[in-house]
């Protein structure tokens, strides 16, 4: 992890959200690596620890002796320690999950509703949520997560086109979330959501910097960069189906010709197939996968690329496929620990995943960047104060 604790005394909050996140990651892990990590003294993490045991968050075992004096204490999370809601709003449904703080579904529920309106899709958000609550009728609830298309506050691609929903824009999505709830909302596009997933519980894990290309209904990716999804100045990085890279192509919503996503998407396989059939339009789409795999490798550079979102997984390995060989770029060299492009095998999951770890990231885990702009606790960066360790 890059991120490192802060000796001012403001940073208390931050501190105990790093702390978390480390046991999070590295379990079990004792408190000397974990002050290592992070860059904090053991007497300041060990009070940390104190803290997070008397809330639930995180147990204790000690190992098994190996000789004389007693072994070490090793931290674990504690999984039913808390729970948060993840929720993916799509232009054809609704996907709901119950998530505990080691990042198991405990539960899933679904709902298909095309195009639906705010006021319909909301009613049907407070029947999931109550169901999903249900399993879990004592559990602390952290917060609750909302994944959506992207971009947002773009006057000609946000809520525009078949790829979005269709009627949302100027609706307080993240107050209404939090009001039909009561509990503390987050509010995320789709395709950082599902990096974040990814990074946190799939392929990305080990992963030091990675790229996720999002199939979904529309296309978008994101780049993971030392754990933390690079977002943009404004929070829209990532919406490489809006990369126009077929010549006087056909029309988009967002008023360019030949952007990725009219031809790369399970909008456009829904509609291509229909007239030319599935093995036909992988044919097509297989030559511009290959052009977005390099055109992402050059510019970012990454480990790998993982390719997920809400498609099926039989469907992305056909596109992997056909896309070999794949063009020359920077990542074509010896020596790698991982094929230029892989699978995710956390499918729709990592979504629902990773939109309830913004709930949970909100109230326990260091910010990302721009990703949980809506958490209000400080951090180092973002002003000054007495030089003091905070724990």
């Amino acid at each position: 992890m890059a991120l490192k604790g802060t000796n001012q005394e403001y940073g208390r909050p931050y501190n105990r959200r790093l702390v978390l996140e480390t046991i999070r990651l590295l379990a079990p892990v004792a408190r000397g690596e974990i002050a290592k990590r992070v860059g904090l003294t053991v007497q300041t993490v060990s009070t940390i620890i104190r803290e997070l045991e008397l809330q639930g968050f995180v147990r204790g075992v000690r190992e098994t002796p190996k000789g004389r004096g007693l072994p070490p204490t090793s931290l674990n999370i504690n999984p039913d320690g808390g729970f948060a809601i993840g929720v993916h709003v799509t232009p054809v449904g609704l996907k709901a999950a119950l998530i505990n703080l080691s990042g198991d579904v405990i539960g899933e529920r679904d709902r298909a509703l095309p195009q639906a309106s705010p006021d319909r899709a909301f009613r049907e958000i407070e029947k999931l949520v109550a169901s999903l609550r249900k399993l879990r009728p004592h559990g602390r609830m952290l917060g609750i997560g909302l994944a959506l298309p992207g971009p947002f506050d773009v006057e000609s691609m946000s809520f525009v086109g078949p790829t979005t929903l269709e009627g949302w824009k100027g609706v307080p999505i993240r107050e209404r979330l939090a009001k039909l709830t009561g509990l503390p909302a987050f509010l995320e596009a789709d395709l950082a959501a599902a990096a974040l997933g990814e990074r946190l519980y799939g392929a990305g894990r080990d992963l030091r910097e990675f790229y996720y290309l999002y199939f979904g209904v529309g296309l978008g990716g994101c780049l993971v960069r030392e754990g933390a999804p690079v977002r943009g100045a404004f929070g829209n990085a990532g919406e490489i189906g809006h990369v126009p890279l077929v010549p006087n192509g056909e029309p988009c919503p967002c008023g360019n010709r030949g952007c990725l996503e009219r031809y790369l998407s399970l909008e456009a396989m829904e509609r291509r197939s229909a007239a030319i059939g599935l093995d036909r339009w992988i044919a097509e789409a297989a030559p511009l996968l290959r052009s977005a795999i390099v055109t992402i490798e050059n510019l970012f550079d990454p480990e790998t690329i993982i390719l997920g979102g809400s498609a099926e997984g039989a469907l992305l390995s056909r596109l992997i496929a056909a896309a070999e060989p794949l063009a020359h770029s920077v990542s074509e060299r010896g020596g790698r620990h991982a094929p230029r492009i892989t699978r995710s095998k956390d499918g729709g999951n990592a979504v629902l995943r990773g939109a309830a770890a913004l709930a949970v990231a909100g109230v326990l885990s260091p910010r990302s960047g721009s990703l949980f702009a809506q958490d209000e606790d400080e951090t180092p960066a973002r002003r000054s104060g007495k030089r003091t360790e905070a724990a």
